[in-house]
């Protein structure tokens, strides 16, 4: 039995972990239900299981499920500085010719921003029509609503400047500045291109260390991720339950769905369209990494398992992938994009604002600035709704309840927006591969 659940696939893994999450979340919700959140045996199962131990309520608590779901995020939040910096740098310095590598980045970045507008378009177009048949005329009551976590509004331009870190080491320092680490990788590849056999020394350092922090995400990933994702499921069920559903069920089903068909219709039709592959394989082969997406709703902690996929799996240049997907990671942020659009339509609607076509218009460029500089952590994507909001003028009492409400129910459509994200990362390094002649089609098809 030991042994037929170690030759078990990741995706099988994760899969029953899913299935346990639910059933066990669930119960949870039942339990709770039933005996009250006043009753002893709930207090004590909060208590020992479920309780933020970081909180001030937490203090006298244990929150087994929180402790382990918190660990294992951080044991991949740990790797993620590192692993852009060794993956890219080295990614860049090994293309070797700068026009190959100036022709890769173009191509990246035009293939981003074109599935930015056409999920942008589509998601705008999906809100004003739900809108229009009354599915954002819901009643927000004022008592449920939540603290807010606000962000203080700027222009979505300072995404430039910041790109660029005045300190290195502090920019290398802290997971929410990613896109900086992906400036000084990139400038550092090209160094070392120009180098030549005076870099030799570094580049042997970047691939020892890139290779140690491999085996770390290998052994993190294939050991440990399917019963971290069993904790965090069953917690996060137990403790959200269902009390705040009613008041957003239309935003979190529109938002899931929606996520859901362009997943399933914009990257294969844009495999097909740009490469003329079958996108048949490259669906079912990536499916596992959209699970991992969605289960630990996070597409920075869900890179390893793209990457290898990409590489072993569809037949893609280590090098190419190397560039593409950290990339991706830090500024394809199209499921964040369809998320806010979405969610300024229903908050706009339900708080008594007029939202037309020019709103969705100025929400959408607005979005994308925004994503492009969101962290690819949690909630991230979530609480930059608040800065679109700014932008837009909206500061009203209503407004920020149906704000608190998105960032309260953020986890359930999160899971498939983050799955958005990362399958588009694959989906355009597969394309870029194919483009420049990388693509080992034999893999691809097996």
């Amino acid at each position: 039995m030991t042994r037929s659940i170690k030759k078990m696939s990741i995706v099988n893994k994760m899969v029953i972990s899913l299935i346990f999450g639910f059933l066990l979340g669930g119960l949870l919700i039942i339990i709770r239900e039933r005996l009250g959140t006043e009753s002893d045996i709930w207090k004590f199962i909060n208590t020992m299981f479920l309780v933020d131990v970081t909180k001030s309520k937490g203090f006298d608590g244990v929150g087994i499920l929180y402790i382990i779901s918190q660990l294992f995020m951080r044991g991949l939040q740990l790797a993620i500085v590192p692993l852009v910096l060794t993956s890219l740098t080295l990614a860049i310095s090994s293309l070797g010719n700068p026009k190959k590598l100036g022709s890769i980045a173009i191509k990246t970045l035009f293939t981003f921003v074109c599935f930015y507008i056409i999920i942008a378009f589509l998601a705008g177009v999906i809100a004003m029509l739900i809108k229009n048949f009354g599915g954002f005329d819901v009643n927000l009551p004022t008592h449920e609503a939540t603290e807010l976590t606000t962000m203080e509004a700027y222009n979505p331009l300072t995404v430039l400047i910041n790109a660029v870190p005045d300190n290195i080491f502090n920019a290398l320092t802290f997971n929410n500045q990613i896109l900086s680490v992906v400036v000084i990788s990139s400038i550092m590849g090209v160094c070392i291109i120009f180098m030549g056999d005076y870099a030799e020394p570094i580049e042997k350092l970047f691939d020892s260390f890139n290779e140690l922090i491999q085996k770390y995400l290998n052994f993190l990933i294939n050991y440990i991720s399917p019963f971290a994702i069993l904790c965090m499921v069953t917690r996060a069920l137990a403790v959200y339950g269902v009390e705040y559903i009613k008041p957003t069920l239309v935003w979190m089903v529109a938002t899931t769905l929606t996520s859901i068909l362009l997943l399933l219709t914009i990257y294969p039709i844009g495999i097909l369209l740009t490469t003329k592959l079958n996108p048949l394989p490259f669906m079912k082969k990536i499916s596992k990494v959209a699970l991992f997406a969605a289960a630990t709703n996070s597409s920075a902690a869900t890179l390893p398992i793209n990457v290898k996929t990409c590489n072993e799996e569809l037949g893609c240049s280590e090098e190419i992938t190397s560039f593409v997907l950290p990339t991706g990671m830090t500024i394809n942020m199209n499921g964040t994009t369809l998320m806010h659009m979405i969610s300024i339509t229903f908050i706009g609607t339900a708080a008594g604002i007029e939202v037309t076509s020019m709103t969705l218009i100025v929400t959408g460029f607005l979005s994308i600035c925004m994503a492009i500089g969101t962290p690819a952590i949690p909630v991230a994507g979530t609480t930059m709704v608040y800065v679109v909001m700014s932008g837009l003028g909206w500061n009203s009492e209503l407004a920020m309840i149906g704000y608190s409400l998105v960032l309260a129910m953020n986890y359930l459509p999160g899971m498939a927006v983050i799955t958005l994200n990362v399958v588009g990362d694959a989906t355009t390094n597969v394309i870029i591969n194919k483009r420049e002649g990388e693509l080992d089609e034999d893999v691809y098809y097996n």
